[in-house]
């Protein structure tokens, strides 16, 4: 049982405030990596920090795990809190988001594929040909002019 289970066990589908990670990968043509999600939204890597993860560790592994890519350096683009990243989901869960955004340029090495579980497609799009199905994250970084 992982930790965001076990503490549901103990608060039930009370809000919670939960952190995680996302990653904004660009290739060297100037791309961002996107993966599509189950409900048809792209959106870039990330996930929620395990116990005794750094923000950047959590980062490096979300990007792994759901795309097959190693990343190394990371730039800090912006920490996303508050009642505009609240989300309920279909179980009645409840949570506060607290997302830290980086970004790289840095691939290590990996093959890009999506790991069919969180997500079923995952490439790089130009920024001015990106999907129109985009995740908060995306359109809030896009809004702020942050990528």
């Amino acid at each position: 049982m992982g930790y965001i289970e076990e503490l549901r066990e103990v608060t039930g589908q009370r809000p919670l405030i939960l952190v995680g990670s996302a990653v904004a990968v660009f290739n060297e043509k100037g791309e961002l990596l996107l993966q599509k999600r189950h409900d048809g939204q792209w959106g870039v890597p990330g996930g929620l920090m395990e116990l005794g993860e750094s923000a950047e560790d959590t980062a490096r592994r979300e990007v792994a795990e759901e795309t097959g890519l190693e990343i190394g350096d990371l730039d800090l683009v912006t920490v996303l809190s508050g009642n505009e990243y609240f989300v309920h989901l279909p179980n009645g869960d409840q949570y506060y988001a607290v997302t830290v955004v980086y970004q790289t340029e840095d691939i290590k090495g990996g093959r890009l594929r999506p790991d069919g579980v969180e997500s079923i497609d995952a490439r790089f799009f130009p920024l001015d040909g990106l999907p129109k199905k985009l995740t908060r994250i995306i359109t809030s970084l896009i809004k702020k002019d942050w990528l």
